[in-house]
This record gives C-alpha cells, sequence and structure tokens, in this order.
C-alpha cells in the first residue's frame, strides 16, 4: 500500500518559521493558514495532459438557416491554463514552487499556454514542445450566461519522438521537487514510454516525497503506490464497477467500498470528490472524514478538482494533518467554484474567505428563522455543544460524525464565561469571536451560536433540533439534556468519546514550548 500517514498524521515535518505555530499540530482553518502555507513554499512538480481552456461568449438573438441551432456573435474571447495547467497555476497562486512537465505543440494555443505558465512563475523547462503535436483545448461557446457547446481538439496520436523527449524530462524532474502531482486525463501524453520512466523513477523516492495522483483511471499508477489518488465520483464508480447515485447515499457507498478503492488504487489514502456533496477520503490507516461543499449558483465555473488537488498537495507538502488539508482544499474548491471560467484560488483570496467566518456566531432567534426555513425543505437538524478551545483531531472527528446524523449541524459554543466556570480561570485559551470563527471554517459546520446558560438546554428548547449529539463517555440517561429532547420528540446520540486530556495535554505542550508526543504524532 501507499505510504500515506494516518488521516490525523502530518505527513512530514518541514521546519516552522519563528513565531509561527506548528503546521502538523493545526487542525482548524484560521484565516492565517493560507499565507503560512505559502509562506513554507514548498517545490511541487506537475506532470500530465495540459490543456488550454477557452471561453468564448456574445448575444444570440436568432436561429441558424441551415439547422435549429442559435447563432452566437462572439464578442469576447478568453483563455486560460486547464488541466494539469490549471492544477499547476492554483498552486503558484496558493504560494509554491512550481515546475510543469507534459507535451504541448508550437501552436497559437501551445504559444499562449506557455505564456501565461511563464507570466504565473511556474517553471516550464521540464515542458516539452513539439512541432507536431496539437496542444489539447477546450472551447466553450455561452451566450446569455448559459453554455451551448463545447468543441475539443487534440492530437489523435502522440509523436514518438515528442514521448521520448518527455519520458527523459520526467526522469530528471523527479528527483527534486518536495512533491509531485500526476495530472493523467487520458489523452496520451502519459501513455508509454513516459508512464514506466515515471513509475520506475518515483519508485525510488525518498520517505519525504508526496506523490498525488489525480487521472481518470488511477490503476496503470497503482504500482506506482501513491500517497494519495483522487478521483472522482464517475471515476470512483468505475473502479467499484457499480453505480453510484446522489446525495448520502453515495458518499455512504464510498465509504462502505473504502477497502476496494485502496487495493485498486494502491494508494496510501484515496480522497473521492463528490461535487456539491463534498469528499470522502478512505485512509488506509485511520477512520474516514467527509468535507461538506458550500452551495454555488455559478453555472460555468470549471476546474475546481484542479484547485482541489492543489490546495491538497500544497497542505500536504508544508506538513497540515490530512484531514486539516482535506478541510483546506475544499474552501479553495467553495472559492473558485463562484467564479466563472476556468480560474485559480489565491493566498490572499482564501485568506478573505475563510476571515468571513469571523464574527458569524448567530443569535438564537436568528438560528431559529434559519432552522425554520431548512425543516421546510424536508432538512433535519443536529445540534452539538462544547468549548471547542483548542481544536483536536478528537474535536473534528466527533464533529464530522455528527453532521453525517443529519442535513444540518449546529454548534453551540459555550460563552467565554461558561468555559472559566468549567475549566478554570486560565481558560479559555482562544475568546468565544475566535473559536466560532475556526468552528464556521469547517465544512461540516453549518451554524455557530454562543449560549451562556449552564447547559444548553434553552436552546434546545427554542430550536427543538432533531438530533441532540453528545461526545462523551456516558449514556443518554445520565444527561440532564435527554428529557427536554425526548419531551419534544427528539433523539439524543452518542458519539466517540473525545478525551479531555487530549485538549488539556496540547496547551501544557504549547505553554511548555514542546512539541507533539511521540504517541500522536
Amino acid at each position: 500500500m501507499g505510504r500515506e500517514a494516518a488521516a490525523g498524521q502530518p505527513f512530514r515535518h518541514q521546519p516552522n518559521l519563528p513565531d509561527q505555530p506548528d503546521l502538523s499540530e493545526q487542525r482548524g482553518l484560521a484565516a492565517w493558514l493560507p499565507r503560512r502555507l505559502a509562506e513554507a513554499n514548498p517545490s511541487i512538480l506537475v506532470v500530465g495532459d495540459l490543456i488550454l481552456d477557452g471561453w468564448w461568449s456574445g448575444p444570440s438573438d436568432r436561429m441558424c438557416r441551415e439547422a435549429p441551432a442559435p447563432v452566437v456573435d462572439i464578442n469576447r474571447r478568453e483563455f486560460s491554463p486547464g488541466g494539469a495547467a490549471n492544477t499547476a497555476m492554483n498552486l503558484a497562486s496558493l504560494g509554491a514552487r512550481v515546475s510543469v512537465a507534459g507535451l504541448i505543440g508550437t501552436d497559437d494555443a501551445g504559444t499562449e499556454l506557455m505564456r501565461q505558465l511563464l507570466a504565473a512563475g511556474v517553471d516550464t523547462r521540464f515542458l516539452t514542445q513539439d512541432s507536431e503535436m496539437v496542444t489539447t483545448t477546450k472551447i466553450r461557446i455561452s451566450s446569455g450566461g448559459q453554455v451551448l457547446l463545447r468543441f475539443d481538439d487534440a492530437a489523435a496520436t502522440i509523436p514518438e519522438s515528442a514521448s521520448a523527449v518527455l519520458a527523459a524530462a520526467v526522469t530528471a524532474a523527479v528527483e527534486a521537487p518536495d512533491a509531485v502531482v500526476i495530472c493523467d486525463y487520458g489523452t496520451g501524453a502519459l501513455d508509454e514510454p513516459v508512464r514506466s520512466r515515471l513509475i520506475e523513477a518515483l519508485s525510488r523516492r525518498g520517505p519525504d516525497q508526496l506523490v498525488v495522483v489525480d487521472a481518470h483511471d488511477p490503476r496503470p499508477w497503482a504500482a506506482l503506490h501513491p500517497d494519495l489518488v483522487t478521483p472522482n465520483a464517475q471515476e470512483a464508480a468505475r473502479l467499484l464497477d457499480r453505480r453510484l447515485a446522489g446525495g448520502a447515499e453515495r458518499a455512504a457507498l464510498v465509504s462502505e467500498h473504502g477497502q476496494q478503492l485502496l487495493e485498486a488504487t494502491g494508494a496510501g489514502a484515496v480522497v473521492v470528490t463528490l461535487d456539491r456533496d463534498g469528499t470522502v477520503l478512505i485512509p488506509a490507516n485511520g477512520n474516514p472524514h467527509r468535507t461538506w461543499a458550500r452551495p454555488a449558483t455559478e453555472k460555468q465555473a470549471s476546474g475546481a478538482g484542479d484547485t482541489f488537488v492543489a490546495a491538497l498537495t500544497l497542505a500536504r507538502a508544508a506538513s497540515l494533518p490530512l484531514t486539516a488539508s482535506l478541510d483546506f482544499a475544499q474552501a479553495a474548491a467553495d472559492v473558485v467554484v463562484h467564479h466563472p471560467g476556468t480560474s485559480v484560488c489565491g493566498t490572499s483570496e482564501l485568506e478573505r474567505y475563510l476571515e468571513s467566518f469571523a464574527d458569524t456566531a448567530l443569535t438564537a432567534d436568528e438560528l431559529e428563522r434559519h432552522i425554520r426555513a431548512h425543516r421546510s425543505d424536508g432538512h433535519r437538524v443536529v445540534l452539538t455543544n462544547g468549548c471547542f478551545d483548542v481544536l483536536h483531531r478528537g474535536h473534528t472527528r466527533y464533529l464530522n460524525q455528527a453532521k453525517q446524523l443529519g442535513d444540518i449541524l449546529v454548534v453551540a459554543l459555550n460563552s467565554d464565561d461558561s468555559v472559566r466556570a468549567l475549566k478554570g480561570p486560565d481558560r479559555p485559551i482562544n475568546s468565544v469571536a475566535d473559536r466560532a470563527a475556526v468552528i464556521a471554517a469547517l465544512s461540516c459546520v453549518d451554524y455557530v451560536t454562543v449560549f451562556d446558560t449552564p447547559t444548553p438546554i434553552p436552546l434546545l428548547e427554542q430550536l427543538r433540533p432533531e438530533i441532540y449529539a453528545k461526545g462523551g463517555d456516558y449514556t443518554p440517561e445520565m444527561l440532564a439534556e435527554t428529557a427536554t429532547v425526548e419531551a419534544y420528540g427528539g433523539r439524543v446520540c452518542i458519539l466517540d468519546y473525545v478525551a479531555e486530556r487530549s485538549t488539556t495535554a496540547m496547551v501544557q505542550r504549547i505553554r511548555d514550548g514542546k512539541g507533539a508526543a511521540v504517541s500522536e504524532a
């Protein structure tokens, strides 16, 4: 199997900058995280199928005489790097040192692709340009905000001479980078002899070099034993030889057949991307983990999967734990799905997105109005509560489990005064505003509120969630809240125990200036 660390563990350890948090300990998505990852500045090689995306648009007010087809008067033409080139552009925009290897032509599309990559600071010395090669293009024609047609142009065959040059280039290219991303979308650029040379070269990689495979069919790369593979729903369905329906059932089926996905891909961890349903992480060691996508209305967004892979690779290469890396990648994808066309997510934009979760805690009355609307849509509401002072992997695992009990997850935070009463005068470490911002940024959390009462019973009476989730080593009968929940017809669910000593030990290590304990590495 692959070498990817367990779901909550760091892949590698890079030195932290002075006066900066240890990324291997980071669990939540703080607004400072994108900048910190950019400062880590890992070197990443992207190998694969480079595409030039075109977005042409104009008005359409008549039909073609020759056929029942609309006529679009093109008045705007935009081009963007796509495929592996878009992955490289996103990595560069997020702060990585990026090099790219692949095949393009010397045609106008290849020239434009090369120009944009160089302008973004991408190292193109391993990029092979061949006069006999046709650069892959995907041109979309739209009018009035609606894509009407896409036409693709690609090489019918790959010139043997170009493949030989690329095979030699990738052998040299993989020696130095911290991470290698393989983007194989079936255009033929990574067929033999390139694939064999790439697998041979990477089979000699050191334990600290991360390998990520993003392929329409990852099975030919199984011999590489990649650390991560990132199939989408359709690709996972082909690997499982079964149909994947939409919604929660799709995610559940992926989790159920996770071992089959791991065996088919030879990977240390599989991340299945499910579009609007987020992602499912299946690690060889550890628990599955989910993310949930934020709703988007932009119909012409493209390339969010490339952004996701780029952000995931950057975070892992910079030592962020796998589950936190997944949440970071989901946040980056959530940014680009609100942009038309093929776009990238940059460090500053992602910072602003995460900062937007500050001051997002709702009052009970505001929350009640939102819940009323969700109930009218048939959604089940889950509520849980706690201090969540210093977020650790037990917390994120617990919240992930709570989300899967229903459709909408509400997290009620103890106020600062309430935390002091429960934990002592030295707590909380983080103010309720900071705690709310970090919790709200988790993709599994839909709403955050704050309560100041000894128990959340008054809040439960007002909101009446269908499910009240609690983590602990006790039964529902031991909870004061149980009678309230059952009185209005709700249900109490006890989830995995999150040991208080995890937070206490983490706080003590911070105060003592010590790193992670060996048992939690």
